[in-house]
């Protein structure tokens, strides 16, 4: 989606990038090869230098961060997937007088990372370093926030996707687990039903002994976070089929 996008240069929204398209000018290339004005001659010579730019840091994501509105990130994911990291944070729910992070998982796509309060919670800060683009559900206000106040100095990734927001555009309402009902994303039986208060009471349970109970709430933060990446994926795809018109003629993205 990325080298369909236009929105990233100033001056250009989201009409005159719907009319390029419309126009036959699908992707950068495009426009870069066109031998004939499409708007005028010196904004065409601005949005080629612009386009080059572009092009000079294709593999530079602050760059494109930087330019597009935070709604339109989901256009980052296809060119940055490899740099990106799935997260989800659970906290104590005010036990014992303090809201804490409990558990943090990560997951790369490939394999996850479990971080856990009095014993590994830290190394989050080395873990994460390497990765580009986050991608939460509702981490904007919700978990992003939570691991700024307990790790001041922690480098998060630049680029950040809120799934909460995106599929809301897309009109997948509710909660996560509402959502994956909705797309047919099934969980194990042992944490089918499970939700932010269950986590809350596993980790009570393991503060008081239960060793048990906090390799169930490991088992349900890495739900969360798995399941992260295929409702990104759905999402993705779907919001590049609603927005660009005439999509059978335009390089098609893998998902």
């Amino acid at each position: 989606m990325l080298e369909h996008t236009f929105i990233h240069i100033p001056g250009v929204g989201p009409k005159t990038e719907r009319k390029l398209w419309k126009q036959g000018i699908f992707t950068w290339g495009d426009f870069l090869n066109s031998e004939t004005l499409i708007f005028s001659k010196d904004r065409d010579t601005f949005i080629r230098d612009e386009l080059k730019r572009s092009i000079r840091h294709r593999e530079e994501i602050i760059f494109f961060k930087e330019r597009l509105p935070s709604s339109e990130m989901w256009r980052l994911y296809d060119s940055f997937r490899t740099q990106a990291v799935f997260l989800d944070i659970e906290t104590s729910g005010g036990y014992q007088g303090m809201d804490e992070i409990t558990v943090i998982g990560i997951y790369d796509g490939t394999g996850v990372q479990t971080f856990v309060s009095g014993i590994n919670l830290m190394d989050i800060e080395n873990a994460i370093a390497p990765f580009d683009l986050i991608i939460t559900f509702n981490g904007g206000s919700f978990d992003l926030p939570f691991i700024r106040r307990f790790f001041p100095n922690i480098a998060l990734p630049q680029a950040h996707i809120d799934l909460r927001f995106l599929l809301r555009k897309l009109g997948y309402r509710d909660g996560l687990k509402s959502i994956e009902k909705q797309v047919g994303i099934e969980r194990d039986a042992d944490i089918k039903g499970m939700d932010g208060y269950d986590a809350v009471r596993l980790w009570s349970a393991y503060q008081w002994g239960d060793r048990t109970a906090l390799d169930l709430l490991v088992r349900y933060n890495t739900a969360d976070v798995i399941h992260l990446k295929p409702l990104a994926e759905m999402a993705c795809k779907q919001m590049k089929a609603g927005t660009l018109p005439y999509s059978d003629e335009c390089p098609s993205i893998s998902l």
